[in-house]
């Protein structure tokens, strides 16, 4: 959100640029374990932000932000022009300049304690990450869950920090009480290459490990295969290890798309490109120079490769909120087919738009889509998904 927004006193000279008209600045703080980093610590005025869907639909969704700013410093992240409303820069600024909402659980308890509140589904991680590496100082999470959960409000995460682990009870404890959904961002399963592009995150490794953890533990989880880097992670070796290596560790479904690089992300990734990859420049260039979103032909050529991997792999495609970033899970070993193919013994055929949606006998009776998705009633309409005459929603691979 705008700080301007949360603006709660008068100027302060001494402040950080950006900053000076919010007296809710407490301190700026460096510590020896997380070097070149500056928290900036800061008593929020709300922690419930409103986020209209991007797909023109009208509706919208909820995000909780408990850091601005990321240390995992993605070089392809989406969200590094929201630092530049702090007058900060989206490069090093942003990986470094960690703005961190101190108060955030004590505000949102009072916004969810609001007779407004009709206790729409939450997201959290959907601009910077909540478990990264400051959420091991500040724990500030285990109190953002704990309010949601009392106050009857679902939830979901996504991250690509270990630090998950930790709240690991925490989490138990919530989906007890609410609908919880979960999803691990692992988009780079070459190690060397994932040091070079996400230099700040927690291994490959050890994510798929987190992954496992979750689902020890009795809940879904899910694995954002986010971005594809076109003509470096594109290859089906590499498609094939990630998504094999998420299935065994036990990921409940799986989303992937194309880079898309937004205009104040563009100059941090091609600085980064003509550095390590200067044979792809001139490809790139082809594709984004112009456009946020790489071309529909090549998403389309994406969606061949990914879809019979998947199929191979046994798992199912989710969906993405567009208002939101947050996840829905899609029915469990579901691949659309035909209808004028048989349908597989031991299944009972679905029928939804002229496609046979197999589900096996003995799962029909237990729900499979995300429970997240099942609590809100404006998912599939945010999502722009395809209805039934019925009015369900019609599961897509992609």
């Amino acid at each position: 959100m705008r700080w301007s927004g949360q603006a709660i006193g008068a100027e302060r000279g001494d402040a950080l640029p950006g900053l000076e008209s919010n007296s809710g600045l407490v301190r700026s703080v460096t510590a020896p374990e997380f070097a070149g980093v500056t928290f900036h610590e800061v008593l929020a005025k709300s922690a419930l932000n409103r986020v209209p869907a991007a797909n023109g639909s009208g509706t919208y969704g909820w995000t909780i932000n408990p850091y601005r700013g990321c240390s995992h410093a993605c070089v392809y992240c989406f969200a590094r022009p929201t630092h530049t409303y702090l007058e900060f820069d989206g490069g090093a600024d942003f990986d470094q300049q960690i703005v961190v909402k101190t108060n955030v659980a004590d505000v949102l308890r009072r916004e969810l304690r609001r007779p407004s509140w009709d206790r729409h589904p939450v997201a959290l991680g959907t601009n910077t990450d909540p478990y990264q590496r400051a959420e091991g100082r500040y724990r500030l999470m285990p109190g953002v869950i704990r309010a949601l959960a009392e106050s009857g409000t679902p939830f979901s995460i996504l991250t690509k920090g270990t630090l998950l682990r930790r709240d690991l009870p925490v989490l138990v404890e919530a989906a007890r009480s609410v609908p919880v959904d979960l999803a691990m961002s692992i988009a780079v399963y070459d190690d060397e290459l994932q040091q070079q592009v996400e230099p700040g995150t927690p291994t490959t490794a050890a994510r798929l490990a987190t992954v496992r953890a979750i689902r020890d533990a009795g809940l879904e989880c899910s694995v954002f295969l986010m971005p594809v880097l076109p003509f470096i992670t594109d290859t089906r070796a590499h498609l094939d290890d990630a998504i094999g290596r998420a299935a065994d560790a036990g990921a409940s479904s799986v989303m992937y798309s194309a880079l898309h690089l937004r205009p104040g992300v563009k100059p941090w990734w091609f600085s980064w490109l003509d550095r390590t990859r200067p044979d792809l420049v001139a490809r790139y260039r082809s594709m984004y120079l112009d456009n946020t979103y790489a071309p529909t032909d090549y998403r389309r050529w994406l969606a061949e490769r990914v879809r019979p991997i998947l199929r191979d792999h046994g798992l199912g495609f989710g969906r993405v909120d567009p208002a939101t970033g947050s996840m829905g899970f899609s029915d469990r070993q579901a691949h659309l087919v035909p209808t004028a193919e048989p349908a597989h013994a031991g299944t009972a055929p679905a029928i939804t738009n002229g496609y046979r949606v197999p589900v096996s006998l003995d799962e029909q009776s237990r729900p499979t889509s995300s429970p997240l998705k099942r609590a809100d009633p404006d998912w599939d309409r945010r999502a722009g998904a395809p209805r039934t005459a019925a009015g369900q929603a019609v599961p897509t691979l992609f």
